[in-house]
């Protein structure tokens, strides 16, 4: 069994932000932070089966759990979206932080929530941090630059049927000796085949077992 808190920062614009820490260590000495993406949920297959690697390695979670499909910003600009994300994570991080300490993190950031994963791996406390890239948005400089610029260990899956996949950023990869890539043929921004349940339950299969494995 696990421990579950549920709490929540006032965000960006006094917009409530809620989170969830999952433990089943009293004395787990890694965190990983997972940061899921705009329509993509700590409840989807993804994040829900990395949640439970995690927990089975007794390596407490951080489920982040913005909304930022909601109503609150539809208004928003992409470059105020992105000031939010920051602000949202950095709160909540904080917070979690003061009440427990930890020496070793993780890292996984899905869809938008790899701009909010860019900007953590310039802070120091996450100079060693390993880092798990699920379809990143590669057509933003900032996600782009700092994966080919990393020194963090990284796992990045994209599929070459995702609206952000970009073939010429992704070649540059092979720059960075600490990224290990992986391209999956057919595969769209939910890391599925759009046509074939069967065959995407084992991509997601295979996606686990390498973060298991990481």
């Amino acid at each position: 069994m696990f421990k579950v808190k549920t709490d929540s920062v006032t965000g960006y614009k006094e917009k409530d932000i809620h989170y969830t820490v999952l433990s089943t260590d009293e004395h787990a000495s890694k965190l990983a932070i997972l940061l899921p993406g705009a329509g993509y949920s700590n409840q989807a297959p993804l994040l829900h089966y990395s949640t439970g690697v995690f927990l089975q390695k007794s390596v407490d979670v951080l489920q982040v759990n913005y909304t930022y499909n909601d109503k609150f910003y539809d208004h928003f600009s992409m470059d105020e979206l992105v000031e939010a994300i920051k602000l949202d994570v950095d709160e909540i991080i904080d917070k979690v932080l003061e009440e427990n300490s930890y020496d070793g993190y993780y890292l996984v950031g899905k869809s938008l929530g790899t701009i909010a994963m860019a900007s953590l791996l310039d802070k120091e406390i996450f100079h060693n941090a390993k880092a798990v890239w699920l379809t990143p948005l590669l057509n933003r400089d900032d996600v782009f630059e700092s994966m080919l610029h990393s020194r963090n260990e990284s796992l990045c899956f994209i599929g070459d049927d995702d609206t952000h996949y970009n073939a010429e950023r992704y070649r540059q990869f092979t720059n960075n000796p600490k990224l290990v890539t992986r391209l999956l043929a057919g595969a769209d921004h939910s890391l599925q085949y759009k046509s074939d349940p069967v065959s995407s339950i084992d991509l997601l299969k295979t996606v686990i077992k390498e973060i298991n494995e990481f």
